[in-house]
């Protein structure tokens, strides 16, 4: 019987640390769609909702929370009546439009089928829309 050969294998060095955190964060179902939305312009937490379908109006929340918790988002609020509050990106949340823009072509190009979130970039479009028309 011939003898097998053992191919050397380096050893895995581990997940980058940066990258960790990363996706800890983005990696929470909705939060990349969240960011991608707010790419656009400063939006009410309704627009978002309409954005992003299928989302609950608690885990927007949760999420918009998370993300200004972070660092990526202001939360501003209108005096009213009616109270409004709007969401936009800081500094380090628009660095992330880069990054999600590649991701996204990515995307296209290498998972097949449809997206389980149709109709966000038509409402993202909608939104964009909506900051040119007067009212």
């Amino acid at each position: 019987m011939g003898q097998q050969q053992e191919e050397a294998v380096e050893p895995c060095t581990g997940v980058d640390v940066a990258l960790t955190r990363v996706f800890e964060l983005l990696g929470k179902r909705w939060t990349g769609l969240i960011v991608a939305v707010l790419t656009q312009r400063a939006v009410y937490f309704s627009e978002l909702r309409r954005a992003i379908p299928k989302i609950s109006e608690r885990m927007l929340s949760d999420r918009l929370t998370e993300l200004a918790e972070a660092g990526l988002l202001t939360r501003e609020v209108e005096a009213g009546p009616p109270l409004r509050v709007s969401y936009r990106l800081t500094e380090a949340g628009r660095a992330l439009g880069p990054a999600l823009e590649a991701l996204g072509q990515w995307a296209e190009a290498y998972l097949p089928g449809d997206s389980p979130c149709a109709g966000v970039r038509e409402a993202k479009e909608a939104i964009a829309g909506e900051a040119v028309q007067p009212g």
